[in-house]
């Protein structure tokens, strides 16, 4: 027994240093975060805390239209572990995405998930009830906690860093694009087991979706751009690639409607013509590394086919020559068909030198 106490103070006395040292290095609003967190966890023990600061789906919507609810919810946890996650999740987010956006726009994003979160649930648990009619489903559901931004997370993980493997196994090896929808599934096998409330996994999926929403399309950046258009970052990258191609096709026939209803803008592609011999090309969502990285695997990929592409050993005469047939006249370059472009297809803005030199005021 003398051993093993021995061994805990050792442990302890290596590990206390390093929680403290990862304490006093995240941000301000982390830790406040997570004060509030571990504060309202005690608060969880009242009845009446409970009902104050949690929604209420009854309650949320008019006549009694509590609307505080909304900022308070995500707060409130009723596990420890729950607390503990969310305060991982945070540090995490400390670390990983405000060295990158900002403390700003860390806060932004915090604050639009939480409550598109909460409104999405609220409105859910609502829709529910009117097809059960079951008034457990507005009296008693305690919409809570942080669920919908720890979903969020997983999804800027996504964006950042895609393809680094989480974990390998025998038959496949896991990465960052799996994450979200594989934590959305235990997170509903978890409510089967009893595990977690169903507001847990109800929250979670709306976290992805309207995480994914903001910054597809809203998100600004420090280049002027608006949201990230990139292919890797499209909605059926969640799933596996089997049931990629149906999703894809499902998801653009939905954002046609959007688009031609002018509910969400076409998405702009510019093309900068900085000089003679080189084409600057920027798309939004995309920094200057990643862009820098397709243009070399683009030059890369011009070259292997270049390459492959055997040249003539005479030039074909360009007059008839005495008792040789007439050729039949075939254009120089191939005629492209002209076709209506989708509405969702990127438009393309071609912006030369000139342009931006007349445009500048004398």
């Amino acid at each position: 027994m003398a051993v093993d106490m021995r061994s805990v103070n050792k442990n302890l006395s290596f590990i206390l240093p390093q929680l403290r040292a990862l304490w006093l290095n995240t941000s301000l609003f982390v830790r406040v975060l997570c004060v509030v967190i571990v504060f309202a966890y005690f608060l969880s023990y009242s009845e009446n805390a409970v009902a104050a600061i949690s929604i209420t789906p009854a309650y949320f919507f008019p006549p009694h239209f509590r609307v505080w609810t909304i900022f308070s919810c995500f707060f409130l946890e009723f596990h420890l572990w729950e607390v503990l996650v969310d305060i991982v999740t945070l540090v995490l987010c400390g670390k990983l995405i405000e060295p990158l956006w900002g403390a700003t726009e860390m806060l932004t994003f915090f604050g639009i998930v939480n409550v598109a979160v909460a409104v999405a649930s609220s409105a859910f648990y609502l829709v529910l009830y009117s097809f059960l009619f079951n008034p457990e489903l507005l009296f008693d559901i305690r919409i809570h906690g942080l669920s919908g931004y720890i979903a969020a997370v997983t999804v800027c993980v996504k964006q950042v860093i895609p393809d680094q493997v989480v974990m390998k196994t025998p038959v496949t090896k896991i990465t960052n694009r799996n994450v979200p929808l594989g934590l959305l599934i235990i997170a509903i096998i978890l409510y089967v087991l009893g595990l977690v409330e169903g507001t847990y996994p109800v929250m979670f999926g709306f976290g992805l979706v309207s995480s994914w929403i903001y910054l597809r399309f809203y998100q600004h950046h420090s280049n002027g751009t608006k949201g990230d258009m990139a292919e890797n970052f499209a909605f059926a990258t969640f799933f596996p690639n089997v049931i990629q191609p149906p999703v894809a096709v499902f998801c653009r026939l939905v954002f046609d409607a959007l688009v031609r209803i002018k509910v969400c803008g076409k998405p702009v592609r510019r093309y900068d013509v900085a000089g003679p011999s080189s084409i600057t090309i920027t798309l939004p969502g995309m920094d200057t590394q990643d862009a820098e990285r397709r243009r070399q695997k683009a030059l890369k990929a011009l070259n292997e086919r270049l390459g492959r592409v055997e040249s003539p050993t005479t030039w074909p005469s360009i007059v008839d020559g005495p008792g040789e047939d007439a050729r039949d006249d075939t254009p120089l370059l191939p005629v492209h068909e002209v076709r209506t472009p989708s509405p969702s297809e990127p438009e393309i803005i071609i912006v030369s030198p000139k342009d931006t030199e007349n445009a500048a005021p004398s």
